[in-house]
């Protein structure tokens, strides 16, 4: 593994225990509710659909997806986070496949997946532009591609930490943590791109179809500024359409 995913890995080691108490708080509120139905708009039709979580942390996209009867697998580079999902999963009686892997090398056969989905992962990517090529290689013809992400590369998070209420989620990061995290971001190429216009490019050059940028998402998901959830840099919905029929 190069030395940049070793420093990633061991970061999300550091915060899976912190991580997983806030994906089981995010499930149990309306948080749920609001993600499930942003998520639902980008399905396509069908029960059962097979279903990649990329980067799925504690498994918070895999839970609501396998809870409406989908065949979901989520992986993650970070075995911690891998292990908090299977157990939070395990917990709310869902069934879902849990795999330790590299999201910008899914070990799957080609076409593998109706669906991809993603949640504030590209952003932490050292190699972004060959993930997508990746992630549509797995996944069918006529598949589709949500990934929900922001342009984290523009933010310092320990200035941000500021801007948010007493009770917010993060602020139970350390200076420590947060400087870590802003170390690893400028390393990355993503970090100085114009998202999501550089999504759209990289995704349009691989030969996707229908794409469609949604940056209103955050306005939804995050109306509160007092939620203990909210975020304060805008995500945006990218959908995208693998070329061919399904």
């Amino acid at each position: 593994m190069e030395e940049i995913k070793k420093e990633i890995s061991s970061y999300w080691t550091g915060r899976s225990e912190d991580f997983a108490r806030l994906r089981e708080e995010e499930l149990n509120s309306e948080m749920a509710g609001l993600w499930l139905k942003e998520l639902e708009k980008g399905l396509p039709e069908g029960e059962g659909l097979r279903i990649l979580d990329v980067g799925t942390g504690c498994g918070f996209f895999s839970v609501l997806l396998a809870k409406l009867g989908h065949q979901v697998t989520g992986i993650d580079l970070t075995p911690a986070m891998i292990e908090k999902a299977k157990q939070i999963a395990r917990e709310r009686g869902v069934e879902a496949d849990f795999e330790v892997m590299d999201a910008e090398h899914p070990d799957f056969p080609e076409g593998t997946f109706d669906v991809i989905v993603s949640r504030n992962l590209t952003w932490t990517l050292p190699h972004p532009a060959e993930a997508y090529g990746e992630w549509l290689r797995v996944l069918k013809p006529g598949g589709v591609l949500l990934n929900f992400d922001g342009d984290y590369g523009k933010e310092e998070f320990t200035e941000e930490m500021e801007s948010l209420s007493a009770d917010h989620a993060h602020r139970r990061l350390s200076c420590g943590q947060l400087e870590e995290c802003d170390k690893i971001k400028d390393q990355l190429s993503i970090s100085a791109m114009r998202r999501p216009a550089w999504d759209v490019e990289v995704l349009k050059n691989l030969g996707c179809v229908d794409m469609n940028v949604d940056s209103e998402v955050y306005r939804r998901i995050y109306a509160s500024e007092d939620s203990p959830f909210y975020n304060p840099t805008p995500i945006f919905r990218l959908q995208a359409r693998k070329a061919g029929e399904r």
